[in-house]
């Protein structure tokens, strides 16, 4: 393809030649072609003026999206039926893992149903009487403050928090007293992909430079400092902690261990792993020294205890092992769990032993050990699902939850020395009955003959009749797993007798590095392929057809829907990307997108790098033929300053621009909202309500109600 004779094209088109292909009269973009060259290559990119998201063109072209996009979605006659219906499903108890505190008390959070964020609650005992700790929906009027974590100091005194404002990255931190629940005046703001890691009088955060006015969510962030913040002073009198000026794209996260007597500096952004630095905060004079230089390694400290340190690494262990060393003798490391067939995901101490969690096939095993690491038993599970626990070196008890795609999240307390699992709490969805549904999983070849395993789940008794419709999803990327979990809004889907699919393609994590690496760079193209594949068998096996096939995938699955839908368009009848990653040869440019070479590379690494990017990326493969496309619902939000909304702007309007068919090619534009994480429930539910009236409609199947 001759991308920049497709792109000028665009461009240059009159407003009524440019959209006179489809039924709809989509709205003109502000134009303003420029012509990038990247080594021998020259892309055009014609809708570049959509990359500024606070100019008024671009203001005035959302908006009018956003009307076209309501007005469809509005009209569609079921759309109230489908909220309604989502509104019941969301409308549980959704209680999370409990912890213990250093002083005991026990911490959870809860959601009563409907509420936009999820309330931490306090107890003294696990039968004791729970009180409202920190409410999140008192931080806004619209529930779209979120609390994004919280950290206790050393002696059980005070509690940091951090919080996020309509879902961006940007992180503001604020201190609470445990006892009176009372602020304090220390407050943090800009800081970025951070927690508070106390020590002494204080804590440690990450951060970045305060940015420009106007610019906080579309530059390219640089410099991640580690700071140091004294209670009771200004955020202006913080001291850098750790900086490194000569790699200004790198991360840097602090962790304080072994009662404040070490400090790890945990260092990526360049890799597809961590470097990792320690240092002995009891001697003035120490250094700090590299347990591993590179970023090529997952090296993560999961304990630190009496100069004895634990550290999880894929360094020689593609799948996952822990070693152990002393910090005084970095020269002898031994394998304290060595690595297995499984993928290490978790290692969990309480007083006397270690809970070892494992990912096989995508699905999760625990296990109990001894605390010399010899194992003890299997932890039981009651099918394929999703486990997390919660454990303290300081009491016995083991909490933990466990779920799966038609089972909401169920938690239990674990009795080490015998084994036993006793019930704790159990969600209760209205009209769910977990034995109505069955999930199995299946394994089908890709295009180059790789077994890939895929979940799917339905209701009992569905028949392999070619009538059903399906959703598959998938990701596929940044060593990321996707195993069974539970979500109130697929469990509608399958009422209506859908089946829900989920493919672990590879780019993810599901079976260690080598898997991961089979998806990155110039192996790309084995993630897209394997989702073909995945859509293929479920169309040869009988359970579907193409006008019957929806896809979907977020962020990196964004990007994965994207390149899908022009390879083969044929395939699906509706595609939802979201939030996703559409200009390849740009990413790099916005935010933290530098970040995401190591799976990607960028175009300023080689011609053939550029070369390869360009071949898939979804705003320069949009076929203008004629070609039939899927009805396409773009969805995005306007404070995403992850994978910034230009990527889902730009690919919308040159979506609409080309001449794909009579099939509606949308674009939904969230106000107040970012990436995902800490979304308010009623915006979920409203966003989930709109996906499926335009999948139900496009598939011309009206659910039941």
């Amino acid at each position: 393809m001759n991308h920049k004779i497709l792109l000028t094209a665009l461009a240059m088109s009159s407003a009524a030649s440019l959209f006179a292909t489809s039924p709809m009269m989509y709205p003109a973009p502000p134009t303003g072609p420029v012509t990038d060259k990247y080594f021998n290559l020259e892309v055009m990119d014609a809708f570049r003026p959509l990359e500024n998201d606070t100019s008024q063109t671009t203001l005035a072209w959302v908006k009018a999206e956003n009307a076209l996009t309501r007005s469809y979605l509005d009209a569609i006659p079921f759309r109230g039926a489908i909220k309604q219906r989502l509104s019941e499903l969301q409308n549980y108890r959704k209680t999370g893992l409990p912890w213990r505190a250093k002083d005991g008390r026990i911490y959870y959070y809860e959601n009563d149903g409907l509420q936009n964020q999820s309330i931490l609650y306090r107890k003294d005992s696990l039968d004791g009487q729970p009180v409202v700790f920190l409410d999140p929906n008192k931080l806004s009027e619209d529930g779209t403050v979120a609390l994004t974590g919280t950290f206790f100091s050393e002696d059980g005194k005070y509690m940091a928090y951090t919080v996020s404002r309509n879902g961006s990255d940007w992180t503001e931190i604020y201190v609470m007293d445990v006892e009176t629940g009372n602020l304090l005046p220390d407050h943090i703001n800009w800081a970025k992909f951070t927690g508070a890691q106390w020590l002494g009088d204080g804590f440690l955060y990450s951060a970045y430079p305060i940015p420009e006015d106007g610019k906080e969510f579309s530059n390219a962030n640089s410099n991640h400092r580690v700071y140091f913040h004294k209670l009771g002073t200004p955020q202006s009198e913080d001291t850098i902690f750790y900086e490194d000026p000569e790699h200004p794209f790198y991360f840097h996260s602090a962790e304080v261990a072994d009662k404040g007597r070490l400090a790890f500096i945990s260092v990526g952004g360049q890799g597809t792993g961590d470097a990792l630095m320690m240092k002995d905060l009891t001697k003035p004079e120490s250094e700090w020294i590299y347990i591993e230089p590179s970023q090529d390694y997952l090296f993560e400290v999961i304990r630190a205890k009496d100069g004895v340190v634990y550290v999880k690494t894929t360094k020689d262990a593609p799948r996952g092992k822990v070693i152990r060393f002393e910090a005084s003798n970095l020269s002898v490391v031994t394998d304290f769990i060595p690595e297995s067939d499984a993928v290490l995901t978790d290692v969990d101490f309480t007083t006397d032993k270690i809970i070892v969690s494992y990912q096989r096939d995508a699905s999760s095993h625990a296990y109990i050990h001894n605390l010399d690491g010899t194992l003890v038993e299997e932890i039981k599970f009651p099918t394929y699902g999703s486990v997390a626990f919660s454990t303290s070196e300081k009491y016995p008890e083991v909490f933990y939850s466990f779920n799966s795609f038609a089972y909401p999240s169920t938690q239990y307390s674990l009795n080490t020395e015998t084994g036993e699992s006793t019930l704790i709490g159990q969600a209760q969805v209205k009209g769910l009955n977990p034995e109505d549904y069955v999930t199995e999983q299946v394994f089908y070849t890709s295009t180059d003959g790789t077994r890939v395993p895929m979940f799917l789940t339905y209701k009992k008794g569905l028949k392999k009749d070619g009538t059903n419709p399906v959703y598959l999803y998938g990701y596929g990327g940044f060593n990321i797993s996707l195993p069974p979990s539970f979500s109130a809004n697929l469990l509608y889907f399958m009422e209506q007798g859908g089946i829900y699919a989920q493919a672990n393609l590879r780019g993810g994590s599901e079976y260690g590095e080598e898997w991961h690496q089979q998806g990155t760079k110039m192996n790309k193209l084995n993630v897209f392929n394997d989702f073909i594949s995945a859509a293929e068998y479920m169309i040869n096996e009988g359970w579907t057809t193409s006008d019957l096939m929806t896809i979907s995938g977020g962020s990196n699955g964004g990007l994965l829907v994207g390149a899908v839908t022009n390879m083969r368009p044929d395939l699906f009848r509706v595609a939802i990307p979201r939030v996703g990653v559409m200009d390849m040869m740009r990413y790099h440019l916005f935010t933290i997108g530098w970040n995401w070479a190591s799976d990607y590379g960028t175009s300023a690494d080689s011609p053939e790098m550029a070369q390869y990017l360009l071949n898939y990326s979804p705003i320069h493969n949009i076929k203008d033929d004629g070609t039939q496309y899927p009805a396409v619902l773009v969805t995005t939000a306007d404070h995403d300053d992850r994978v910034v909304p230009a990527h889902s702007f730009k690919y919308a309007a040159t979506l609409q621009a080309a001449n794909t068919g009579d099939r509606p090619k949308l674009i939904r534009i969230d106000s107040n909202a970012g990436h995902g994480a800490g979304k308010p429930m009623s915006k979920t539910i409203d966003e989930w309500t709109d996906m499926y009236a335009f999948l139900f409609k496009n598939i011309d199947r009206e659910p039941a109600e």
